[in-house]
């Protein structure tokens, strides 16, 4: 059995109700990908009319599933589609054998559900560099598509959790021409988590009728400003992956509609935040709000450069309020600043001003924002307008004892 971990103190006090979904169907069984006795691998079944978006890793060295699914998008939705993922592995740096892996179990799904290969999509999290036992995954498949149930999002959850210490879950729901559209979502993540998708695996579903190419292009955008825009160590995995399935089941077609990506904006941060949340070790949740920057980019790598300095993140752990490393940070990331322009704030308190401390400030001020669990960083570069928010969490002793032996 893998290491029990205490559920982080961060942690949302319940998993949510999460909806039925029309048009999608969950089950989860444990496979002993890597230890006995626990749920590692789930199946999801969608109808036909289905559309698939998705946004993976550019990671040189992504994985099998991870090339296979991109190279899947964009298919016909008259067809229905299927998810299997697990965990326990990733099935990445494994050569032709993680592609022989991939194919062996996205055959035996579709032979089982009647769904053409192609619609088939997989994911596997976990160890790197591990040929996948996927032949203990297709023994599996018989209890899965038997066990297929509208409520079987939650296993689901708790299938592809990792070094996660608790399940994601987000959901919400929106008036359309006065009829309910719903969405929920899922994910995975704790550690190996940085921009470029962040280090997860995040699977929402909609009964809404979306069309193919308009889901994936609100896909895309929306994912900039929600799940590349966390971080937990800086490190990119191989295998991140985030698809997002409309099923029409509904019959409301929300394409295009405002309220509908405000909606699922919702949905993705709930996500993202709670992986930031569950961060390896992790005691803060800190958002950091860059405003001022020459431009948004600009405002982004100042922010990233904040979120991932090792000496930050440290100093929020030891809740010290210890500027001069936000100061550090900003002068390196290589994005347009002035020193003599800047302003630094801890919540609401001014800590620095135009190069200098402010002469309103005072440590003990500070040093009791640093005590919170949740924490804001508000930098001002005073350039233009450009402005963006990211998030991340501190770094404890917990985060190297987990990573130490993750392979054990």
């Amino acid at each position: 059995m893998a290491k029990s971990m205490p559920v982080s103190p961060l942690a949302p006090a319940e998993f949510p109700a999460l909806p039925v979904i029309a048009g999608v169907r969950f089950a989860s069984a444990a496979a002993g990908v890597k230890y006995q006795g626990r749920t590692d691998v789930m199946l999801a079944v969608m109808d036909p009319g289905t559309s698939v978006a998705g946004v993976f890793t550019r990671s040189a060295t992504r994985s099998a599933p991870v090339l296979d699914c991109q190279a899947k998008l964009g298919g016909a939705t008259d067809l229905g589609a299927a998810i299997l993922v697990n965990s326990g592995n990733s099935n990445a740096f494994t050569g032709h054998y993680g592609q022989t892996s991939v194919a062996e179990i996205t055959s035996a799904v579709a032979n089982l559900t009647g769904m053409p290969q192609e619609r088939v999509f997989t994911a596997s999290t976990g160890v790197i560099g591990e040929p996948l036992k996927h032949e203990r995954i297709i023994a599996k498949l018989e209890e899965l598509n038997g066990a297929l149930t509208a409520e079987g999002m939650p296993g689901a959850a708790k299938a592809i959790m990792t070094t996660d210490t608790f399940p994601k879950g987000a959901t919400t729901s929106v008036e359309i021409g006065g009829q309910t559209v719903k969405i929920a979502g899922i994910a995975k993540g704790s550690g190996m988590i940085a921009p470029d998708m962040a280090t997860m695996l995040v699977y929402i579903f909609t009964d809404a009728i979306y069309e193919q190419g308009a889901l994936q292009a609100l896909l895309s955008g929306q994912t900039d400003t929600s799940f590349n825009c966390i971080t937990v160590d800086s490190d990119t995995s191989t295998s991140d992956s985030l698809m997002l399935c409309a099923t029409g089941a509904s019959g409301v077609d929300a394409t295009g509609n405002a309220d509908f990506a405000a909606a699922l904006e919702r949905v993705m941060l709930d996500l993202a935040h709670q992986v930031v949340r569950d961060g390896e070790g992790a005691t803060k949740f800190v958002e950091i709000q860059v405003t001022g920057a020459a431009s948004d980019a600009d405002a982004k790598v100042h922010g990233m450069a904040i979120a991932n300095s090792p000496l930050v993140k440290t100093a929020l752990a030891g809740e010290d309020p210890n500027w001069g490393r936000i100061v550090m940070a900003i002068g390196k990331s290589g994005a347009k600043a002035d020193r003599d322009l800047l302003s630094i704030s801890f919540g609401d308190v001014l800590v620095a001003e135009k190069g200098w401390v402010s002469p309103t400030y005072k440590e003990e001020l500070g040093a009791a924002e640093m005590k919170k669990a949740e924490i804001t960083i508000k930098v001002d570069l005073g350039l233009g307008a450009g402005a963006s928010t990211v998030w991340t969490c501190d770094l404890t002793h917990q985060y190297i004892t987990i990573n130490a032996d993750y392979r054990s």
